[in-house]
């Protein structure tokens, strides 16, 4: 007798006995008499009773869906544990091979939430037993142990494994509640289950293959399968092999009832399993038997070819994204041509690529290479761009403007200022672009850098000796002129005769000129009293376009030396007839309106 709950080890039959308690929005009908010792209840269960009901919202307890697979309002055997343990259900179930090794299974599951009952939730425990027909001779138990409320929806799974004795063919099912009622030990049950229990059969072939996998192309392919027994449970084996197309519908294969089938030639997806028993006379008895596992034989139709989702268009520099849908998820292979070719891509349905051409897409199973037989072309345009002259640098005038022209003509125009004209007029320094974009809608970027030539700024204006020097507040590429003909870039003129000037300054871009009026009177640096009638004399020049003049000398003790006016504005050197002596002397000329002070030197 086996103590604990436990699966087949091995490979189970088809179901012979199955308990899902039906389905429907109303709660019942009970069971059977002499199935529980419990009170049915079509409300609310309380402690000893029981319901058949497709929901579980009673009290604080879980609300859940039955276990069935695909129910709709499936019902479950909803349980309020008596408060004494004991017994609560009874099933006999018929129609079993004596002899035989069957697997009981079932679903169960803890109704209370977690920490219910202040925490002192009563778990659930059960026990599961097999009894034989004369209910004398018990044949396996085990216990579920302790479940207790987690709160979890998941169904858990129990089962127990048995033997049948030669003659007998029922067994009575027992479920006792080991613990008592009270808070807790509240539980469904769902999906209870007999099948026979065999050994663990495995199904390859020479290649130790155990499923197979062709693309329909192939024309057809067949095996020869190997089953291998573990002889876990049986000591002697018979075969009965079966071929289905869906999993579902078996369908003997006459004659074939060795441990070896060479199969048919399969054109289409077929499976392959055998049936097994201890004894020949069984092997057709599906309350006996077991299969085994299940050969595939996969053909894998020929993929359509890819669905172009269109022809694409981009600009030069771009790169164009191609892509094509497919069907069952197929892989996606990229060529350069119809057939054949080179591979460019493997594995996308999206290709990206700048370069102009026609690429072809190719449908692959994700199992085993099997294509499709043709190619699905899409075509990748690549515009050329506006062709722009290169970005230029030019410049404006102060208080000016100047003209930005695109130079591309029949295009469409897009300035950083807003405008959308071929030429702009700036008035004001910066960087400006325009967008220049063609018929094809691919555009091009041409910028202008802009400076503004500011107009001479003229600071001061002197005359040093015979030379007269300009200079201005702000620097530029400046030209300078006395007489607004001749220019030159030189800001000091030389030997230049005293008088009335107008000085004249522009930039050399001819951006303007300015002007200004200067008196340029020319004053010896020194001059030398020796005779040799050169320089011989301290004689300002250009003090002739003046009506009234006084000149006075000092020395550098500030006594006055030489005193002069309009008829004499020249001193020789002397003092009361004496050669005065080699020194700097200053001067203070008074001219109409003006004044002039400086310092020469007299040498001898």
């Amino acid at each position: 007798m086996k103590a604990q709950l436990g699966f087949c080890g091995g490979n189970s039959g088809d179901p012979i006995f199955t308990e899902d308690f039906g389905a429907g929005t109303n709660n019942g009908p009970a069971l059977p008499a002499g199935t529980t010792t419990y009170n049915f209840t079509a409300f609310t269960p309380n402690d000893g009773d029981y319901t058949i009901s497709s929901t579980t919202n009673y009290f604080d307890w879980l609300s859940l869906q039955d276990h069935t697979p695909g129910d709709t309002n499936g019902k479950a055997f909803i349980v309020n544990a008596s408060f004494t343990a004991g017994e609560f259900y009874q099933r006999q179930v018929t129609g079993l091979c004596e002899n035989t090794t069957y697997e009981f299974s079932s679903w169960l599951i803890n109704l209370q939430p977690a920490n219910s009952c202040e925490g002192n939730s009563i778990p659930v425990n059960v026990r599961f037993q097999i009894w034989d027909e004369t209910d004398t001779n018990m044949l396996a138990q085990g216990d579920t142990g302790s479940i207790p409320g987690t709160g979890t929806t998941v169904w858990e799974q129990y089962a127990l494994v048995f033997k049948t004795e030669p003659g007998q063919t029922s067994v009575i099912l027992k479920m006792r509640n080991n613990s008592n009622g009270g808070c807790g030990n509240d539980l469904a049950i769902d999906d209870i289950l007999f099948r026979s229990c065999g050994d663990n059969v495995t199904i390859s072939t020479a290649a130790n293959e155990a499923s197979l996998v062709v693309c329909e192309d192939q024309g057809g392919v067949s095996r020869t399968l190997t089953a291998t027994p573990d002889s876990s449970v049986f000591s002697t084996h018979a075969y009965q092999w079966q071929q289905s197309t869906d999993q579902q519908n078996w369908t003997d294969i006459p004659g074939e009832n060795s441990a070896i089938l060479d199969t048919p030639l399969v054109t289409t997806t077929t499976y392959f399993r055998t049936k097994i028993a201890e004894d020949v006379v069984n092997v057709n008895n599906d309350l006996c038997n077991v299969v085994s596992d299940v050969f595939d034989i996969t053909v894998l139709p020929i993929p359509a070819a890819p669905t172009s989702n269109g022809d694409i268009m981009v600009c030069e520099g771009e790169l164009g994204i191609l892509t094509v849908a497919t069907q069952n998820n197929y892989t996606i292979n990229w060529y350069d041509a119809p057939t054949g070719g080179n591979l460019i891509l493997s594995n996308s349905q999206n290709l990206e690529i700048g370069v102009a051409g026609t690429y072809y897409a190719e449908a692959n199973s994700t199992e085993i290479v099997c294509v499709s037989t043709t190619r699905t072309a899409v075509t990748l345009t690549v515009n050329p761009l506006p062709i722009a002259p290169d970005d230029m640098s030019t410049f404006i005038c102060e208080d000016s403007f100047t003209t930005l022209d695109a130079e591309v003509e029949n295009v469409a125009y897009q300035w950083n200022t807003g405008e959308t004209t071929q030429q702009i007029d700036v008035t004001t320094p910066g960087d400006y672009n325009v967008v220049i974009t063609n018929a094809n809608g691919c555009s091009t970027i041409r910028n202008f850098n802009v400076e503004q030539i500011d107009l001479p700024r003229i600071d001061n204006i002197i005359s040093d000796g015979a030379s007269i020097r300009i200079t201005t507040i702000n620097d530029g590429n400046f030209e300078y002129s006395l007489d607004g003909i001749s220019f030159q870039p030189n800001p000091t003129f030389d030997a230049v005769e005293g008088g009335f000037y107008t000085i004249y300054v522009r930039d050399n871009t001819d951006c303007g000129v300015v002007t200004q009026d200067f008196y340029h009177l020319v004053i010896q640096k020194f001059f030398t009293p020796n005779g040799d009638t050169f320089n011989d004399f301290f004689e300002p020049d250009g003090l002739e376009v003046f009506s009234n003049i006084t000149i006075s000398i000092y020395d550098r003790y500030g006594k006055l030396i030489k005193f002069g006016n309009t008829n004499a504005t020249s001193w020789d050197g002397t003092f009361n007839g004496e050669d005065m002596p080699e020194d700097d002397y200053w001067y203070l000329i008074k001219a109409d309106t003006a004044q002039f002070k400086g310092h020469f030197s007299l040498k001898r």
